[in-house]
């Protein structure tokens, strides 16, 4: 799924307006019956008595919206006061129109000074159509003293489109509606997905309106949000005729004292994964641990007990894929081990944790010689590490494509939606996943999952694409069966089946 510019979602309105011989006033009916739908979804009931609703109205397209919603919320019978906040003289015309429609059955308050504004008591549901995406300054005046009010009420807040104050691709100031909600129209939004913006954006979810298909497959952008659709086309069942050999033989390579674990998470994801063999290289102490939790997976012990210091043979091609980082440590033969196999290694490799640290500390030596589409799975500390720190979201993200083009690989930032970013500047956001997952050990499943793939001739954009994935929605199951608090990394890998049944019936059903 595309996430375009709010110049772009201009252009979309009026291209389907054109196109699709549908008038501007329909199109605004269409998006207000789409959000008083979801509305209607989630009755914001209490004490089963609906919940009184205030309309906050704006003076343009997205206050059109606001007055259309109040109207449909009326016919259902739910208790709504409209205050339309006259910031300034001049109205849309689409504005205009459905105010007279509502205005017809309704009374509409009209606030020109904070004295008008009604109060609100914390028991409602405040509906924010002040402001849509296409505001591009700090809000001012009456407005930005209707947004402090209803961020004061204490009501859930539910903003039409996005929050007002926030803009939809850029760094936003001012006073900003503090929603609880945001139902996008038909795209996500980039700011949606950012960590900055949470507090603005709470849960979100993109109502289809029937904007023009085409002009969004011809809609040139370099950020993407990867959700079922989207991962069921790189997904790939199994053949009837297959075997362990038509599924590679992964490398990892992991572990030191205290840190086995680690170890043995990355290798269970990457057999959960469907790894035709995996073989695990680890320090002699681990051997027990490893053979005694899976005896699924192979073991090559390394010379020194308690740190990795080499790595197996990777000439013959035997392996098909790498993945080195958990539980790794950052002894001195360990780097002198991964400066070896970054000069060696031709296969794909997944590399986290410790494996990015000693590249971060060595980033003169070793960065050079990082194999070209190899996947780094940093989480935000540790990309920061290796690229320093960044002042906003929007900064980061920019040095996150530009690392990727420069170096030529791919980096999956970790986090609620996750970024994968691509050595051609593109950036793909996760729809999976919950804060149950911020625990130890889930990165090392997300890197076994990526490795498991990889060994499989998926590709390393789409191992990393499939595998942020699948981890999301393994760990979502997981939650919904045991709770966000008490989750854990092993939680993750017992839901995996799940996960990849689900694509793999939707796969076969189409």
């Amino acid at each position: 799924m595309k996430i375009l510019t709010a110049k772009q979602t201009k252009e979309l309105d009026a291209y389907t307006i054109e196109q699709d011989a549908i008038s501007s006033i329909n199109l605004m009916e269409r998006a207000s019956v789409a959000f008083t739908n979801w509305f209607l979804r989630k009755g914001f009931s209490q004490n089963n008595h609906k919940r009184p609703v205030f309309v906050f109205c704006g003076l343009g397209n997205n206050g059109g919206d606001g007055l259309a919603i109040a109207r449909l919320l009326l016919g259902n019978q739910y208790e709504v006061t409209t205050c339309v906040v006259r910031y300034a003289k001049t109205t849309s015309v689409d504005f205009d129109q459905n105010y007279e429609r509502l205005k017809k059955k309704h009374p509409i308050i009209e606030a020109t000074e904070e004295a008008h504004l009604p109060d609100i008591p914390a028991n409602a549901v405040v509906i924010d159509a002040l402001f849509g995406s296409g505001l591009n300054r700090a809000i001012e005046g009456i407005a930005a003293q209707a947004v402090k009010k209803m961020n004061r009420s204490g009501a859930t807040l539910i903003a039409v489109d996005i929050a007002s104050g926030l803009s939809p691709d850029s760094l936003s100031s001012g006073v900003i509606v503090r929603a609880n909600y945001t139902i996008s129209f038909e795209l996500p939004k980039l700011a949606l997905l950012l960590p900055h913006n949470d507090k603005f954006v709470g849960s979100w979810e993109a109502v289809s309106i029937g904007l023009n298909q085409t002009f969004i497959a011809d809609a040139p952008t370099t950020n993407y949000y990867v959700n079922t659709a989207f991962a069921q086309k790189i997904f790939k069942p199994r053949s009837k005729f297959s075997h362990k050999g038509s599924f590679g033989h992964a490398l990892m390579i992991a572990g030191s004292e205290g840190k086995m674990g680690a170890a043995v998470m990355a290798v269970h994801g990457g057999l959960r994964a469907g790894a035709g063999l995996l073989t695990v290289h680890l320090p002699t102490r681990g051997y027990n641990v490893l053979q005694t939790a899976l005896p699924e997976a192979m073991v090559s012990l390394d010379a020194h007990a308690q740190y990795v210091s080499n790595f197996p043979s990777i000439d013959d091609k035997k392996y098909s894929a790498i993945g080195i980082g958990p539980g790794l440590g950052k002894h001195g033969n360990t780097l002198r081990c991964l400066t070896k196999l970054l000069e060696k290694a031709q296969q794909p490799m997944v590399i986290d944790a410790d494996a990015i640290n000693l590249i971060a500390e060595n980033k003169d030596k070793l960065l050079t010689n990082v194999p070209e589409y190899s996947i780094f799975t940093p989480h935000p500390k540790e990309f920061e590490r290796l690229v320093g720190r960044t002042s906003t979201d929007y900064a980061r993200l920019r040095t996150l494509k530009a690392f990727c083009q420069k170096h030529r690989v791919y980096v999956l930032l970790k986090g609620a939606h996750s970024a994968l970013a691509t050595p051609k500047g593109e950036v793909y956001f996760n729809s999976t996943g919950n804060p149950g997952m911020a625990t130890a050990g889930t990165g090392d499943v997300l890197t076994g999952i990526i490795t498991g793939l990889l060994s499989q001739r998926y590709t390393p954009f789409e191992a990393a694409a499939l595998g942020m994935y699948v981890h999301g929605l393994a760990g979502d199951f997981a939650a919904k069966a045991e709770g966000q608090y008490s989750l854990m990394a092993s939680d993750i890998i017992n839901y995996m089946g799940i996960a990849f049944k689900t694509l793999e019936n939707n796969a076969n059903h189409e």
